[in-house]
């Protein structure tokens, strides 16, 4: 059976996207699942998030997009057992330029998964904090997103501006893909905005967002300068337990069908 994959999008930066990537991916594997996960930003935080150092990263994304290396050799195992990772540097941030005259340039992530996805059971995407090419290639790429975003305004305007951008992309190129949840990531229910963003959220878009929130967690902000995901580093903190939660919620909507039609 081939991986279902998912890609954790959000334009903006600092909503926990590397976070929600690097957790997922480290939970489901501790759950027995054979998990993929590729770094696709090139600040390269999901790499360093589970402690593979620069001189580690040989063969990277940057590599399989420009087509100078298989997908197959760009794998690394971590001391997760059956989390694997495919690293990023900043060489990526020269793809766009590279690419300018591709025809195919947003399809090249999904034509490079196809050799490797019955390797796994998940392939999670962790995505640079903007809607360019390599974003664009994740959602081609992907069959369900999960967006995290914080309780602020802004981030309603920048959400409005994301599902539109991956209804025209289920329209024009992945008629498969599917939103699988928005996530309140550093939840403060001490907040009044809070409250009143996420009621506001909940009332537009429902079942879509999760039940699960991610509260702002010391011990989560701590974990990635050990190079551990947080739920290696202190599993009991409230942060873990929360992605705890949030990986048993998935699974659940996955048991149960619940997946948003994007343009429905």
């Amino acid at each position: 059976m081939s991986a279902k994959i998912v890609a954790i999008v959000n334009q903006k930066g600092g909503v926990g996207k590397t976070t929600t990537a690097v957790n997922l991916a480290t939970i489901i594997a501790v759950m027995n699942k054979r998990v993929l996960l590729i770094d696709l930003d090139s600040q390269g935080n999901s790499s360093s998030g589970l402690g593979i150092r620069q001189e580690g990263r040989k063969i990277t994304t940057y590599h399989v997009f420009c087509g100078l290396e298989t997908i197959e050799k760009a794998i690394l195992d971590t001391e997760i057992p059956k989390l694997s990772i495919i690293t990023s540097n900043t060489n990526l941030a020269a793809v766009e330029i590279d690419f300018i005259n591709r025809i195919d340039r947003e399809m090249v992530l999904k034509n490079c998964l196809e050799s490797v996805r019955d390797r796994f059971d998940y392939i999670i995407i962790d995505c640079p904090p903007s809607l360019n090419l390599l974003t664009l290639n994740a959602l081609v790429a992907c069959h369900e997103v999960v967006i995290p975003m914080l309780c602020e305004f802004y981030s309603l305007e920048g959400l409005s501006h994301l599902l539109k951008t991956i209804e025209i992309v289920e329209k024009r190129l992945n008629p498969d893909i599917k939103i699988g949840g928005v996530l309140f990531t550093m939840y403060d229910k001490r907040n009044r905005l809070t409250e009143q963003v996420e009621r506001d959220v909940r009332s537009c878009l429902g079942r879509i967002v999760f039940n699960t929130t991610i509260p702002r967690n010391v011990r989560v902000s701590e974990a990635p300068s050990h190079g551990k995901a947080a739920i290696i580093y202190d599993y009991k903190c409230s942060g873990s337990q929360a992605y705890i939660n949030l990986a048993k919620e998935m699974m659940a909507r996955e048991k149960q069908g619940i997946r948003q039609v994007v343009s429905a």
